[in-house]
């Protein structure tokens, strides 16, 4: 997935060097190089931006003062000599700040932690859609994914997102929606919602301690709302 990005640094050589680093990355594309904070309000305007690298120390209109005039603003990466700034940028929900000079594999990790936030931003709401005595399908990346009950080990709510983790797959699978909607879809006699963020498949449970349950060598925790149904696990009431 492609990210439309802007350079913006006062500094000609500082500018050179992060339109150097940018082509390195094979999924951004840089619209425009701006000398100052009014240039990148033009291209901004001129084009779709997803990502912007800014310097903070600028003549006219600093990197914070743009940034925290923006509406539906993109993605921000700072790029600054200076550190004091840190705590500032932070309050404006950035990706990243950078302090120069900036080694690339840093570049890279900056860049790396703003195409997950951009692939996050981009999933639309997913809907559960099917739904059987066995399997339903969810929406991935314009997908309908089958997943199978018995094959889920548990889900983890994560704001608006949730983390289906998968005997058949290493890596959890992260839809939009919430640990409630999915909770509803899943049979109750399987599943069991131990937290206000997690929900296990009771085949998956290993062993239990008054505030965990355990997967092999994971321990999630138990919530206090949640404790009698565990105890009513452990007494086979459930």
């Amino acid at each position: 997935m492609m990210m439309n990005c802007i350079a913006v640094d006062d500094e000609p050589l500082a500018l050179k060097l992060l339109a150097d680093n940018i082509s390195k990355v094979g999924y951004l594309k840089l619209m425009a190089s701006c000398t100052d904070a009014f240039e990148a309000v033009k291209a901004l305007q001129e084009n779709t931006v997803d990502l912007i690298f800014i310097d903070i120390q600028m003549p006219g209109l600093t990197g914070l003062q743009l940034v925290s005039t923006l509406q539906n603003k993109p993605l921000v990466i700072f790029i600054t000599a200076y550190n004091q700034y840190a705590l500032e940028s932070y309050d404006l929900a950035v990706v990243d700040y950078l302090v120069k000079p900036v080694p690339l594999d840093r570049f890279i990790k900056a860049c790396n932690k703003s195409k997950e936030l951009y692939e996050l931003k981009s999933l639309k709401q997913q809907p559960i859609v099917i739904n059987s005595k066995e399997f339903f399908f969810v929406n991935v990346d314009y997908s309908q994914v089958k997943i199978i009950f018995n094959d889920i080990i548990w889900v983890e709510g994560v704001r608006d997102y949730i983390k289906i983790y998968l005997r058949s797959d290493n890596k959890p699978l992260l839809i939009r929606s919430s640990l409630k909607a999915i909770e509803q879809e899943l049979p109750s006699s399987k599943f069991l919602r131990i937290h206000k963020s997690y929900l296990v498949a009771v085949e998956s449970i290993t062993s239990i301690r008054k505030n965990s349950v355990f997967i092999k060598e994971m321990e999630l925790p138990v919530g206090e709302t949640f404790r009698e149904t565990i105890e009513k696990l452990v007494r086979k009431e459930f």
